[in-house]
C-alpha cells in the first residue's frame, strides 16, 4: 500500500506491474467500501493488465489528515445545511460524484496513466462516469459493476436517505468487539452469503468510514438533480460504456442498470453493453469474481482488437498514398 496527497487529503492506494497491454484497470469502490474488494478481480487480471485501485476520500485507508480513523462512541448525525437539497453546481460541494472524480483525474495525472479503462462499483460506477466525462483523453472506456439508475422516485430515495442516515447513526468503536456480528454482514445485499472474512472487512469499513464523507456522499449522491443528471451524461460520453447487473441486485435492479445503459449509443445501436451475471446480488466483485474478471477482460480485448484495426487500416492508408503518389 502507497499514499498520495490529492487536494489536501492522502489517498491509500495499490498499483500492480505494468505489462505489455498499453491501458491501466482503474478500480473505483463503493458506498461505505474500500480497495481491498477488489483483490479477488485484480488476483485474476494483473497478469494481463496493470491494475490500480485505491480508497475514496474519507473511507478505508484514505481519512483526513484531522481524522482518527474511527469515530467517536454516540456520534450522530442529522441533515444540516451542509448538504442541500435544491440544486448546486456539482463542483461546489467535496461530496459529490462529479468532486470525486475530480479527485480520479489527479490522481491518474500524479501516477502518469496516461490510458485507462475505469471500472467502478455502485457509487464507484457513477464516480467512473464522471471521471471519463471530465478526462476524455486519458479514459478510453467504463465499465459500471452493480451501478444504473437514472430515474428519481421521490418517495424511494426519501426513504433510502433516511434510512441511510439511520444506519449511520449506529457505528460506535465497539461494535467490531460484538461476538458473531459480522454475521450480519454477511448476508447484507448479496444472493449468498459471503466468506466471513469479506464480512468483516466490511464492517470495519462501515465503522472507519469518516462521518462527514459517509454522509455526504449519501446525501449528495440521490438529490433530484444528481439523479436526472445521469442519463444526460451517459449519452454525452463518447468513449465505450459497459454495466455488469448482478440478476438478484435488490439494491440496483437490473431494470434500472438497463435504463440507464440506455442512453448510452452503444446501446442504441447493438444491445450488448448491459451483461447480467447470474446468482449475483449488489457485490459482484466478491459474489462472482469470475465471470467479474472475464467479463472485464473480453470487453478490452475487443476493443483493443477494434482499436488495432483501426490503426491497422490508417496505416495501410497512408501506404496506398504514397504508393499512388509515385
Amino acid at each position: 500500500m502507497a499514499t498520495i496527497e490529492i487536494l489536501g487529503v492522502p489517498h491509500a492506494y495499490e498499483l500492480t506491474a505494468p505489462t505489455s497491454c498499453p491501458h491501466t484497470l482503474v478500480f473505483i469502490h463503493g458506498w461505505l467500501n474500500s480497495r481491498g474488494y477488489w483483490q479477488p478481480v485484480i488476483s485474476r487480471l494483473s497478469a494481463d493488465f496493470q491494475c490500480l485501485s485505491y480508497d475514496l476520500r474519507g473511507f478505508g485507508e484514505s481519512q483526513p489528515k484531522a481524522k482518527t480513523g474511527f469515530i467517536d462512541d454516540g456520534a450522530a448525525f442529522s441533515l444540516s445545511s451542509t448538504y442541500r437539497t435544491d440544486f448546486v453546481n456539482p463542483f461546489d460541494s467535496l461530496y459529490t460524484p462529479a468532486a470525486y472524480a475530480r479527485d480520479l483525474v489527479a490522481l491518474l495525472e500524479q501516477l502518469n496513466i496516461t490510458s485507462a479503462w475505469l471500472i467502478g462499483h455502485s457509487l464507484g460506477g457513477t464516480i467512473a462516469l464522471w471521471g471519463a466525462a471530465q478526462n476524455t483523453e486519458r479514459v478510453r472506456g467504463v465499465i459500471c459493476i452493480n451501478a444504473g439508475g437514472g430515474i428519481y422516485l421521490k418517495e424511494a430515495f426519501e426513504q433510502f436517505r433516511s434510512a441511510g442516515q439511520r444506519f449511520l447513526q449506529i457505528r460506535p468503536r465497539w461494535l467490531s468487539q460484538v461476538p458473531l456480528i459480522d454475521l450480519l454482514f454477511t448476508r447484507a445485499s448479496v444472493a449468498r452469503p459471503l466468506e466471513r472474512y469479506w464480512a468483516r472487512q466490511r464492517m470495519i469499513d462501515f465503522i472507519v468510514a469518516d462521518p462527514e464523507a459517509a454522509l455526504g456522499t449519501l446525501l449528495e449522491s440521490t438529490t433530484e438533480e444528481e439523479i436526472n443528471r445521469l442519463p444526460q451524461l451517459v449519452s454525452q460520453l463518447k468513449q465505450p460504456v459497459y454495466f455488469l447487473a448482478g440478476a438478484h441486485d435488490k439494491v440496483m435492479e437490473p431494470k434500472y442498470v438497463r435504463h440507464l445503459a440506455s442512453f448510452h449509443r452503444l446501446f442504441q445501436y447493438c444491445g450488448d453493453n448491459v451483461i447480467e451475471i447470474p446468482n449475483c446480488g449488489h457485490l459482484a466483485m466478491l459474489e462472482q469474481p469470475d465471470p467479474v474478471a472475464d467479463r472485464i477482460r473480453s470487453i478490452i480485448a475487443q476493443h483493443s482488437h477494434s482499436e488495432s484495426e483501426k490503426v491497422g487500416e490508417h496505416e495501410s492508408g497512408r501506404v496506398g498514398d504514397r504508393e499512388r503518389g509515385r
